[in-house]
């Protein structure tokens, strides 16, 4: 690495209420989305009081984009159009490509303890923003880990770190998504490429996201990265847990109102009539089964 990235911004989490009534932190979502393609939105749905999330997220329509809902603690119960359904417990994974049209819901299947997942937004090149949809769930079981020198570990979701790649591939934004732990005073590097949109998301502890840059981050921050060809972070005292996300810009128009994203607003009125009228699904994006996460 000869150009370790320095950061850009620092946001900091925003309360908002989202489904039936749940109570979760934005990270970022549409205002700050045009500068970080392809990612579009990042949520944190994280609490210990029932009555923040038990409303859960009914059913509801996405086209144009891929959603990733990563569950740290609790339960979420799962169902779609394309006939998927199942829990999503502790450490698994959902990745949803919505393609040309999904319906689905969200719910939480517990009334007492933790409950805190996150949810990504992806956007679709518009080449794939009417495929077929397609959903991947994946279990902790599957998500390798890899040590980082030094102590901690590395869960490797897409990309690949240390000779090992995660479960997710062939998707279209090239995506890296790590869940990263580190013990005191330890330090990840990690090569990216130039060119792609990079965030960290503090989840646990507090640590230093550049070289030089100044007080630790908390939990409820995202780092947005500058260009270059690494990141190097290093844990603070209490030690430090966060989410690495990386991927490949589009560099396309958006149009983009609540669930559904397209890149002109026709196609975004379109979707809506169709939804309002019955033919949001079609014969040709419908179909039952789990299936692969890409949609290229």
């Amino acid at each position: 690495m000869s150009h370790i990235r320095q950061i850009h911004r620092v946001l900091l989490v925003k309360p908002t209420i989202e489904g039936a009534g749940v109570h979760l932190k934005r990270a970022f979502g549409f205002a700050e989305a045009p500068t970080l393609d392809p990612f579009l939105l990042l949520d944190d749905f994280h609490s210990d009081a029932p009555s923040d999330y038990v409303a859960g997220f009914p059913w509801h329509p996405h086209r144009g984009i891929e959603t990733v809902t990563y569950m740290i603690s609790g339960k979420v119960e799962h169902g779609d159009s394309i006939g998927n359904s199942g829990i999503i417990g502790p450490g698994d994974v959902q990745w949803m490509t919505a393609g040309g049209g999904i319906i689905h819901q969200e719910m939480p299947r517990q009334t007492n303890s933790e409950l805190w997942g996150l949810q990504l937004w992806v956007n679709l090149p518009a080449r794939h923003k009417m495929t077929r949809p397609r959903y991947r769930g994946i279990t902790a079981a599957e998500i390798p880990e890899q040590p980082v020198d030094g102590g901690g570990r590395v869960k490797v979701i897409a990309g690949s770190y240390g000779g090992t790649s995660g479960p997710v591939s062939n998707v279209a934004a090239d995506p890296v998504y790590l869940d990263v732990t580190l013990p005191r005073g330890s330090t990840f590097r990690l090569g990216t490429e130039p060119g792609h949109t990079v965030i960290a998301y503090v989840l646990e502890g507090r640590g230093r996201f550049a070289p030089g840059s100044g007080e630790p981050l908390e939990p409820g921050r995202l780092v947005q990265y500058a260009d270059g060809d690494g990141v190097e972070i290093g844990a603070d005292a209490l030690g430090l847990r966060f989410l690495l996300i990386s991927g490949k810009p589009l560099n396309e128009p958006v149009a983009w109102r609540g669930p559904i994203v397209m890149n002109t607003e026709t196609d975004l009125r379109t979707a809506f009539e169709e939804y309002r009228n019955g033919t949001f699904l079609r014969e040709d994006t419908c179909g039952g089964g789990q299936e692969p996460a890409s949609s290229s």
